[in-house]
C-alpha cells in the first residue's frame, strides 16, 4: 500500500547566520571540544522560551539572540554539563544535569525519560513522532558510528527538531554545528556497536495533568 509522505518540522531560531547555536564558536576550548551536550541544552531552552512560553530559562533576550550572549550563556550551562574525558556518554548524566539547571531556574515541570539506543529503530521512530508532534525537540547522543559520512555526529549530542515519514524511509533533521541536516534514522540508529547512546523523551507535568484533567471531566 502506497504510503504519502509526511513531514513535520518545529520552528526554530537564528544566531547571525548560524541555525541555533555553534559549538565551534564557542570561546572555552574544552566547550569547543566537548561541549555538545551543552550546547544542545542551551539551544532547548531557547525553543522553550520562544516557542512554549517557558521563561526564566535564557538570561538574555531571546527576542534579539547574540552571539556573545549565546557564549555567556554556554559558560552558565557549563557546570550542568561540563566536558570530561569520556563525555557525556550515557542518558543519565545529561538528565541529571540538565533537570538541575530546569529544576534552579523554575522548570521543575518538564520531566525527562531516557530511551536506549539499544532499542529499535522502529520504536525510535515512533517516540520521535511522538515528541515532534508535541512540541519537543528531541536530544540525541550518538556514540561511536562506524559510517564515516556519519562522523559529524560520532561521539555526539545534537537535536532532532523534524521529521519526514515515507515508505522509503523514516528521515530526522539534525541540528548541530549552527546547521541542519535530513538524515536516515535507521542509517543513523544502526551505529554498528553494542555499546549506544539514544535519545532523550520530554514532557510537561503541567500541561499533562491538565489534559487529563479535562478528559476526566469529560468522561464525567
Amino acid at each position: 500500500m502506497y504510503m504519502e509522505m509526511h513531514r513535520v518540522e518545529l520552528p526554530y531560531f537564528q544566531i547571525g547566520e548560524c541555525y541555533g547555536g555553534d559549538q565551534e564558536r564557542l570561546e572555552d576550548e574544552s566547550m569547543k571540544t566537548g561541549g555538545c551536550a551543552a550546547v544542545t541544552a542551551c539551544d532547548f531552552c531557547i525553543y522553550l522560551e520562544l516557542y512554549r512560553g517557558k521563561k526564566g530559562l535564557y538570561p538574555y533576550d531571546a527576542g534579539n539572540l547574540k552571539r556573545g550572549d549565546y557564549i555567556r550563556f554556554s559558560d552558565i550551562m557549563k557546570p550542568y554539563l561540563s566536558p570530561r574525558h569520556m563525555g557525556i556518554d550515557r542518558l543519565e548524566i545529561y538528565m541529571d544535569g540538565f533537570g538541575s539547571y530546569l529544576k534552579e531556574h523554575g522548570c521543575g515541570s518538564i520531566v525527562m525519560s531516557p530511551f536506549s539506543g539499544s532499542r529499535d529503530v522502529k520504536e525510535a521512530a515512533e517516540v520521535i513522532a511522538a515528541q515532534i508532534d508535541d512540541g519537543f525537540p528531541v536530544p540525541c547522543l550518538t556514540l561511536n558510528h562506524i559510517d564515516p559520512d556519519l562522523s559529524d555526529y560520532d561521539w555526539h549530542w545534537f537535536l532532532l527538531t523534524g521529521y519526514e515519514r515515507s515508505e522509503e524511509d523514516f528521515m530526522v533533521k539534525a541540528v548541530t554545528y549552527g546547521e541542519w541536516n535530513w538524515l536516515s534514522l535507521q542509517k543513523l540508529w544502526d551505529t554498528g556497536y553494542e555499546r549506544r547512546g539514544g535519545l532523550i523523551l520530554y514532557r510537561d507535568e503541567t500541561e499533562y495533568n491538565a489534559v487529563k484533567k479535562a478528559e476526566s471531566v469529560t468522561v464525567l
